[in-house]
């Protein structure tokens, strides 16, 4: 069973304990998150699709910890006047 789900404007794949890094979202670690906008769901080869999302599903999921990525340096070169 998966669905692909609408998290932060992008649309990413699940499965049932899987987990999945998104963009940073505004809660906190450890809360549970419920996401509505549900594209499509698949269960034993019975396809569901929305148009645009599925009424009445929802995906559950728990922040487990925000990370950060490298730092981004951003170096410009100067040309030599002369």
């Amino acid at each position: 069973m998966y669905a692909i789900v609408e998290i932060a404007g992008q649309q990413f794949k699940v499965a049932k304990d899987q987990k999945v890094y998104v963009h940073r979202l505004q809660e906190t670690e450890g809360t549970k998150v419920t996401f509505d906008k549900v594209m499509l769901v698949e269960d034993k080869g019975n396809v569901t699709i929305g148009a645009p999302a599925i009424e009445g599903a929802a995906v559950t999921a728990k922040i487990l910890n925000h990370l950060k990525g490298n730092k981004v340096i951003g170096a410009r070169a100067k040309s030599i006047t002369r």
